[in-house]
């Protein structure tokens, strides 16, 4: 991992690869290495960049509550640090709320962006309840609590045995996560605004993958639009985490939506 100062903070990053530039956004209480086992099928052919989002992994965790708009400022300082002018920009979850973020402010940067299990819709009001009874478990009980009742609902239940293991792994990255960062993210997913247009009204190139399993976030609030330069697919026998679940067939959604673009 590398790192760049940003606003007093330092990021730390991934960067992998030659060729085209792919940057991936992990999810609510990951890092890069939630992207363990899609980066060696994608660094092949591309140059892939995967930060760990304030708050989250080896990055700094200031406290308070951040923005889904300083998440996504902190990755314009990192493509500016790395003199990269134009990228493709592909977010999972909590990822796919600063790809919209960034795509809606910074759009003459991105060559195509995408959302893997995430969705323009803002949070309900009961989601944001939820938010709320979140920080107060991460406050109250401590990161390993939190993680441990987080992550069993990400993955899909049809892969048995096999989803048990990649869930204990989705755990021990989720513990590395400081506590005062994950509060800081839940508060800003939970004043994120309804960004359905960004989808509907960009002339980029768009990438929606949803989980056929997803209990989280269904297809349905993935798949917003369908306009002619919007691409969606469905990942059957994935929950919310196919990065982990079926990371050969997201490879080959991302490879073909990339040589489309």
């Amino acid at each position: 991992m590398e790192t760049i100062r940003c606003e007093g903070s330092s990021i730390c990053y991934s960067d992998q690869g030659k060729g085209e530039v792919i940057v991936l956004l992990h999810g609510f209480c990951g890092s890069a290495e939630y992207w363990e086992k899609v980066i060696p099928l994608l660094s092949g052919s591309y140059r892939v960049i995967a930060p760990d989002l304030r708050g989250h992994g080896a990055s700094d965790a200031p406290k308070g509550a951040y923005t889904i708009e300083q998440m996504a400022d902190d990755v314009l300082s990192l493509l500016d640090a790395l003199e990269l002018s134009e990228v493709t920009l592909l977010g999972h979850s909590l990822g796919g709320y600063i790809t919209l973020s960034f795509a809606q402010r910074h759009g003459s940067r991105l060559k195509g962006f995408g959302l893997i299990h995430s969705t323009g819709y803002p949070d309900s009001e009961e989601a944001k309840e939820k938010r709320l009874k979140s920080v107060g478990t991460i406050q109250n009980q401590g990161i390993t609590a939190f993680v441990d009742e987080l992550v069993p609902g990400l993955f899909s239940k049809v892969n048995g045995e096999q989803s048990q293991q990649l869930l204990e792994r989705a755990k021990e990255i989720g513990y590395k996560t400081p506590p005062q960062g994950a509060v800081g993210a839940a508060l800003a997913m939970r004043d994120r605004p309804d960004r359905r247009d960004v989808i509907s009204a960009s002339e980029l190139p768009v990438l929606l993958v949803a989980g056929a399993e997803d209990g989280l976030i269904p297809a349905e609030r993935t798949f917003t639009s369908d306009k002619p330069k919007v691409t969606q697919a469905t990942i059957t026998g994935a929950g919310h985490m196919s990065l982990f679940e079926a990371p050969e067939r997201l490879f080959e959604i991302i490879r073909d939506f990339m040589e489309s673009v």
